[in-house]
Parts: structure tokens; C-alpha cells; sequence
């Protein structure tokens, strides 16, 4: 067989794969989110529900302790694959996270969803690894694509979504033979998403200031905020999660933890904490927030994935950024929705590491009209917010890393 042959062959491959991951993971995250909208409008017309949350937790508990076996590590067990390629990602892991998202939303857990497309696409992917007879640099290439069609097709940024699935493995570990099934998976799930009649949400930032150095640096003191955000994010994750692991038996923490959610949203008196928050998100491009709306968000998001509900961290994020970009209107004399714009992937960045993802992202969303302040936030962000990040496995390496090590050593001296 001759070289163009192979050429020719190995291309027609990876456009199959390309396609049918696509069409699948496009299609699957379609129903995954007319569930979601379904669930989340019934909850809000039937508001006891959210006093079953703890018996939600309780089934989550126990269908994940007697089946997941692996797939209990969601989104970490992805990026422990993509470095090690040790074993193939269950199937199971679908439905699994699926169900599990569907009842924390349906009774009133805070949590988000791109965690829930992101498995589904990684898992749905890599049944494809035997059939086609993938090496490991094959299985490592599905495995991104996988990712980057899951968040396309749910947030609507095919762009973003294969940025994100190469900087969460970090772009050093990327090969230039993934960059094209990457795009091409992300926009085949995308509009196939959109052919199953998905409307996602929009959001618009109508007043953009001139550039000047005074605007460039309220912009980076913005980022700084976001990044620290993000920071204590990731930490009360870390310290919610230690407290959940004095509870032996795993499967009881969703169940003990959703008692205690109940309780706490009864005595907030409302239900704009839980759930997506996307009314909250879009009020905040629109009219003053309050003042402690993205605190809130952030204890409760916390809290409940410590606790072993499913869903996400994303849009969670996405709330704590443009409620709090909002009140920074107090002090920083920038539009109010441009600030909440910011904040909304300003904190993305810096609790995911992915700080040109969240770039693309905002322009896809946004508009390139606001490119730069977008951009500024999110590289502030990403370098003001740690080393530690809502994904436990992703890689303690790179660039970022080094620099944070080296300025730890120069500080020693």
C-alpha cells in the first residue's frame, strides 16, 4: 500500500469518526438539554420538589456506589486517560451522569452542565477506540474530541469547545493531528445541537468603552478580582469536599448533604441560587444584582457537588462571574454589562485554567467588540487565580505551573 494510500485511508477515518462522534454527541446533548429545560420549568412550577432533594441525593448515592466504579471520577477521569491510556472510558458513564444531572436539577441542587456533556461526549467517543482500532495517539485524539464536542454542542461554541478540550489537557500534550478532528467534531455536534431545534441562551453587552489605559487597567483590576474568585472557588470546593470525606459511606453524602441544602435554601426564602441561575445571569447584563448573589452562588455550587450531585461548575461559574462583575459597578467605571460580561468568563478562566478558551468563548458570545476587555479579564484571571482549579487531574505542568514554582523559589531565597 503506498504512502498516499495510507494518507487517504487514515483521512477518510478520522472523518468518519468526526462525524459519527459529532452527529451523536450533538444529538444526545439536544435531548440532554430539552430534559434539563424540561425538569428545571416543572421545579419551578412545583416548588415542594425541592424538600426530595435528599432522597435525589440518596438515589444518587447508591446508583453511583453499585455502578460507576470509575466513571465516578466524571470529568478527572478523562484527563487521567488522555495522559496515561490505561483503560477505556465505561459507556455507563452516560447515562449515569445523565440521570444523576437530571435529579440534582429536578429537586433543586446548584449545580451547572457542562460537566454532564463533557462525560457524555468523552464516553460516547472512546467506545469508538476498539472499532476503528486506534493507537494510543488515536485514543488520545478521540478522547479530545469527545470533549470538545460535548461543551460545543452544550453552550453553543464550537470554537471555545475545542480550545477547551486541548488547554484542559494542556497545549503542550497536544499534537498538531488533533487540531482538525478537534474544530471539526465541535462544529458537527454544534449545529447538529441546533438541528434538534436547541435555542441557547444570548446575552448582549451594549455599551463598549473606547480603549485608554484608563479603561485597560480598571479592565486588569477587574481580572485580578475574577481570578481571586475563582481562587476561593476551588478552595471551598477543596474544604467541602474534605468535610464530605468523613462520611465513610459515599453513598449516604448526597443524601446528607441534600438535607442540609434543603434547609439552607428554606431559609434564603427563594429559588434563584439553585439550579442553572441563567434568569440571574441574564438579569445581571440587565439590572443591578445583589450584593451577595455570587457568594451564595459560590457556597451553594460548592456544596453541592462536595456533597456527590452531578451536573457541572461551569455555568455556575458563569453566574458567580457576571453577578459579581456586576456589583463591581460600585467602583470600576466600566458598563455595568460589560463588567458582568468580564466577570462571566473571567472566573471560567481562572477556576479552569483555560484562559484562551475563555477568550474564545466570550468572543463567540459576545462579540469581538468586547475582545480585548474579555481578554484582559481572563489572562488577569488565569495568572491571579492559583494553581489549584475545579479539575483535580488536570496537570500540574506547563507554563503557569513553572511560573508559580519559580516565583516560590525566589521568594524562599
Amino acid at each position: 500500500m503506498t504512502k498516499i494510500n495510507t494518507l487517504v485511508i487514515d483521512f477518510l477515518k478520522w472523518l468518519a469518526i468526526c462525524v459519527i462522534v459529532g452527529l451523536l454527541v450533538g444529538t444526545v446533548s439536544a435531548f440532554f438539554l430539552t430534559l434539563l429545560d424540561g425538569v428545571t420549568t416543572w421545579r419551578e412550577t412545583h416548588l415542594w420538589i425541592i424538600y426530595c432533594l435528599p432522597i435525589a441525593g440518596l438515589l444518587i448515592g447508591f446508583i453511583y456506589f453499585k455502578y460507576a466504579g470509575a466513571a465516578n471520577k466524571g470529568n478527572n477521569l478523562l484527563l487521567e486517560e488522555h495522559r496515561l491510556a490505561q483503560n477505556k472510558i465505561p459507556l455507563k458513564m452516560a447515562p449515569l451522569v445523565f440521570i444523576g444531572t437530571l435529579l440534582t436539577h429536578l429537586c433543586g441542587g446548584s449545580a451547572g452542565r457542562e460537566g454532564t456533556a463533557v462525560q457524555m461526549g468523552g464516553a460516547i467517543a472512546d467506545q469508538f477506540t476498539g472499532l476503528f482500532k486506534l493507537n494510543e495517539a488515536g485514543r488520545k485524539t478521540i478522547l479530545i474530541i469527545g470533549i470538545s464536542a460535548g461543551f460545543a454542542a452544550v453552550f453553543g461554541t464550537p470554537i471555545a469547545g475545542a480550545i477547551f478540550a486541548f488547554e484542559i489537557m494542556l497545549f503542550k500534550n497536544i499534537k498538531y493531528q488533533n487540531i482538525l478532528p478537534s474544530f471539526a467534531t465541535a462544529f458537527i455536534a454544534h449545529y447538529t445541537c441546533l438541528a434538534w431545534n436547541i435555542h441557547h441562551t444570548t446575552y448582549s453587552i451594549g455599551i463598549i468603552p473606547g480603549i485608554s489605559f484608563s479603561s485597560i487597567t480598571w479592565a486588569a483590576i477587574a481580572g485580578i478580582i475574577f481570578g481571586c474568585t475563582a481562587l476561593l472557588f476551588s478552595y471551598v470546593h477543596i474544604f467541602f469536599s474534605s468535610l464530605f470525606n468523613h462520611i465513610k459511606a459515599i453513598q449516604f453524602r448526597p443524601l446528607v448533604g441534600g438535607i442540609i441544602l434543603v434547609l439552607i435554601i428554606t431559609f434564603i426564602g427563594n429559588t434563584k441560587y439553585i439550579g442553572l441561575g441563567i434568569p440571574s445571569i441574564i438579569g445581571a447584563f440587565e439590572q443591578p444584582a445583589g450584593h451577595y448573589d455570587f457568594i451564595i452562588k459560590l457556597l451553594l455550587t460548592t456544596f453541592t457537588l462536595s456533597a456527590g450531585f452531578k451536573g457541572g461548575e461551569v455555568t455556575p461559574l458563569f453566574f458567580i462571574g457576571a453577578t459579581l462583575g456586576n456589583i463591581l459597578i460600585w467602583f470600576i467605571p466600566l458598563p455595568m454589562a460589560l463588567l458582568a460580561g468580564m466577570g462571566f468568563v473571567g472566573v471560567f478562566a481562572g477556576a479552569t485554567h483555560c484562559s484562551i478558551a475563555s477568550i474564545a468563548l466570550g468572543i463567540e458570545i459576545f462579540g469581538f467588540e468586547a475582545g480585548l476587555f474579555i481578554g484582559i479579564a481572563s489572562v488577569m484571571s488565569y495568572f491571579t487565580s492559583g494553581t489549584k482549579g475545579i479539575y483535580s487531574a488536570q496537570l500540574k505542568e506547563g507554563a503557569k505551573y513553572n511560573l508559580y514554582n519559580y516565583v516560590k523559589r525566589i521568594s524562599n531565597l
